[in-house]
């Protein structure tokens, strides 16, 4: 074959490469690669809270010196409730950050053993259960102690600090700021709409309408 039809024959087969369109990796990516998901448990089940809203904020009071007995009450840090209010939890978070807000827990789960220590310090009902004629609802890991805070962790006017124990305590907030009042409310409001009951007593405490056995 002659130089010059060996010459046309190249440019024909490069312009037949180069008028082929690059094919796009059509393969689906492999499902391995993708990050795992936390398992779905049961309602029942014990979940430290942050696994499933890492954008709330904790601050438990009683695994510090900071709180009404001046005395680390738990050997713990991580806050825990069964999944069941976690999830109702969630939700409550989820509505207060379309305001730029976000939930603060003070309280979770609470040990029996720890609630016989509060009780020791404070042998009051109104402000802590008697874990001599029953259980706190604390220790079902279904109630949880929360306050409202901006994102950036800075605090709201609210009635009171957490464990007040006096009338400004209570959801009378007759004797509360205009804004202490507001926030306090819309707290109320929030966690009641997501399945929450409040205690009359104090304005940060809040049941879930579900209950569950109390957790040794």
């Amino acid at each position: 074959m002659g130089l010059r039809c060996i010459a046309a024959i190249s440019s024909l087969a490069a312009l037949i490469v180069s008028a082929v369109p690059e094919v796009q990796n059509l393969t689906p990516p492999d499902e391995s690669f993708q990050e795992e998901s936390l398992p779905t448990p049961e309602a029942s089940a014990m979940v430290e809270i942050l696994d499933y809203i890492p954008d709330i904020k904790v601050e438990l009071r009683y695994a510090t010196e900071n709180n009404f007995t001046g005395k680390q009450i738990y050997d713990f840090t991580d806050a825990r409730l069964r999944y069941g209010t976690v999830l109702k939890l969630k939700a409550a978070q989820a509505q207060l950050q379309q305001e730029g807000l976000t939930l603060l827990i003070w309280d979770a789960y609470r040990p029996v053993s720890a609630q016989f220590n509060l009780w020791n310090a404070c042998p009051d009902p109104v402000y802590v259960a008697n874990p001599n004629t029953g259980y706190s609802s604390h220790s079902q890991g279904n109630t949880v102690d929360v306050t409202i805070v901006q994102t950036s962790g800075a605090p709201v006017e609210m009635p009171t600090d957490f464990d007040n124990f006096t009338a400004k305590a209570d959801r009378n907030y007759e004797d509360c700021t205009s804004q202490e009042a507001a926030n306090a409310q819309k707290l109320e409001d929030i966690m009641v709409q997501a399945g929450f009951k409040p205690y009359s007593g104090e304005w940060w405490h809040f049941s879930d309408t579900d209950a569950y056995p109390v957790q040794e």
